[in-house]
């Protein structure tokens, strides 16, 4: 594969404007691009994770294999009519999350985004992974987009919570739970 980018700036975005995959320019506030940017931060939050020393070799390979999907997702909604996501990609998401999840005991209460630094940082990306999920429906309001790209987000933002307590668990031994309050 030859450069891609042989030279970052291009001073062609400086009117507020930027170009989809496929030539079109749009402002940089367009459905699309806030669909888009948010799920390249969601990828961003997933390489924090992953940049936390000392995480299980199958979670770093999940994960790892969710960022590259998730650039794919980014791909397709950058370059309207192209297709990435499966449902397939979705059903591997699910059997994923079927794995780690049948590995855990039962949620009987409500947890705090917490339990040591990956921990914390998956709920993050599951936080950023849930806004990019309400973007790309918002944009599906106004433009066509592929069923399976909210639902790959649905699923990945599930995955992304059982992974946390995963992580809880692996990290300090028990996730943070929530206490309500009592009346003062």
């Amino acid at each position: 594969m030859g450069h891609r980018l042989s030279r970052i700036y291009t001073r062609t975005g400086d009117d507020g404007s930027t170009g989809l995959g496929d030539g079109l320019r749009v402002p940089k506030e367009h459905l699309r691009v806030e669909a888009y940017g948010t799920v390249d931060e969601a990828n961003s939050a997933v390489g924090m994770v992953l940049a936390v020393a000392g995480l299980p070799s199958d979670v770093v390979e999940s994960l790892t294999a969710v960022q590259h999907e998730l650039f794919e997702l980014g791909g397709e909604l950058c370059m309207p009519g192209h297709r990435a996501v499966t449902g397939a990609d979705v059903e591997r998401l699910e059997q994923t999350l079927d794995r780690y999840n049948d590995a855990l005991p039962p949620l009987r209460e409500f947890i705090l985004p917490g339990g040591g630094p990956a921990a914390a940082a998956c709920h993050l990306a599951r936080t950023v992974t849930r806004r990019a999920e309400r973007r790309v429906w918002e944009l599906s309001r106004v433009e066509t987009v592929a069923p399976e790209v909210p639902r790959y987000l649905n699923r990945l933002s599930d995955l992304l919570f059982v992974i946390a307590r995963v992580l809880a668990r692996h990290e300090s031994g028990s996730e943070v739970l929530w206490n309500k309050r009592q009346p003062v």
